[in-house]
């Protein structure tokens, strides 16, 4: 089976490329990680009206039908560039439900249109980005609970996932949550995410190779260095067709496979990108340190390799 993009798809991610290049995410992301969320609320809204968000939504409630080859299309954009903010939890949220009811009609169309961010974790876990989302949910054994607020902050390895626990309590949303599609969503976006991460290492390593010089020549002419590069850009475009299956049939274990995939490709290509920058890919200034953090913070969220691992093995299931 051959999967590739049609010229819509391709076409709404070059938009996306287009317009998060012109807007400096390397400075949005160093906003974020201070706890300055003006800019990052400015492209979230930017990346709403580029129709993101809207593509985890029903059309019912403001979204244009759940799209998951779509959001794979375009979250490897939002890798690509680093974008802050609980994306991937906001399209969880909304995969939350999927059956109409009151809590589908108050808390979709804002998610749909980008004037609401979501968080969401189960009871007792560490919620990204709890004190800039509008909408937390916290996963309890009766249900999906509005999260009336949350605890202290905790800074991550990636410094732009700053992690908090939810206030237990608040409005119980529904008894009975897709806490299974919402994995799957999250999951899949999750990876999209991280193909995009290591995409984007891979690009800026193969042009620092060609600038920095050893014995009077560019180190990218050593065959070390040509080697270490193929076999990360082998990992990354083998993922890309993992990702799009899933994105086909959302089935647990075809997810969970995306995931590792993707994720651990993205993690040979940050450790290959750290190796061959050298000193200077450790700095927290130069720009580098925005992917190298973030390949390895994706790497185990809703999922390490292990879980997913097991999820593969086993065939699939919808264990949280």
């Amino acid at each position: 089976m051959r999967f590739s993009l049609d010229a819509e798809q391709r076409a709404f991610a070059d938009s996306l490329d287009s317009m998060l290049t012109a807007a400096d995410t390397p400075s949005v992301v160093r906003d974020w990680s201070r706890g300055d969320h003006t800019s990052g609320r400015a492209l979230w809204s930017r990346v709403a009206e580029a129709g993101v968000f809207s593509l985890a939504v029903p059309e019912e409630y403001g979204g244009v039908g759940v799209r998951p080859v779509e959001l794979v299309v375009a979250f490897v954009e939002l890798g690509r560039h680093a974008v802050p903010g609980p994306l991937v939890e906001t399209v969880a949220a909304a995969a939350l439900f999927t059956e109409p009811g009151p809590a589908a009609k108050s808390l979709l169309p804002p998610l749909a249109s980008g004037e609401a961010m979501a968080t969401l974790a189960p009871e007792g876990s560490y919620a990204l980005d709890a004190d800039v989302a509008d909408t937390r949910l916290s996963l309890t054994p009766d249900g999906v609970r509005l999260a009336p607020g949350h605890g202290p902050l905790r800074t991550s390895l990636d410094p732009a996932r700053r992690l908090a626990p939810l206030t237990p309590g608040g409005e119980l949303l529904t008894p009975a949550p897709s806490v299974g599609h919402a994995l799957a969503y999250a999951r899949l976006t999750a990876a999209a995410q991280a193909l995009g991460v290591g995409l984007a290492l891979l690009d800026r390593t193969v042009a620092y190779v060609g600038q920095r010089t050893q014995f009077g020549v560019p180190i990218g002419s050593f065959q070390a260095v040509k080697h270490r590069l193929a076999d990360a850009k082998i990992a990354l475009e083998f993922a890309r067709p993992v990702l799009l299956g899933a994105a086909s049939t959302l089935a647990p274990a075809d997810v969970a496979a995306a995931k590792v995939t993707a994720c651990e490709a993205a993690y040979a290509t940050a450790r290959a990108a750290l190796q061959l920058h050298g000193a200077i890919g450790y700095t927290a200034e130069y720009d580098l340190s925005l992917w190298l953090t973030k390949a390895r913070a994706l790497r185990t969220a809703w999922g390490g390799p292990r879980e997913c691992r097991d999820v593969v093995v086993s065939g699939g299931d919808r264990r949280w």
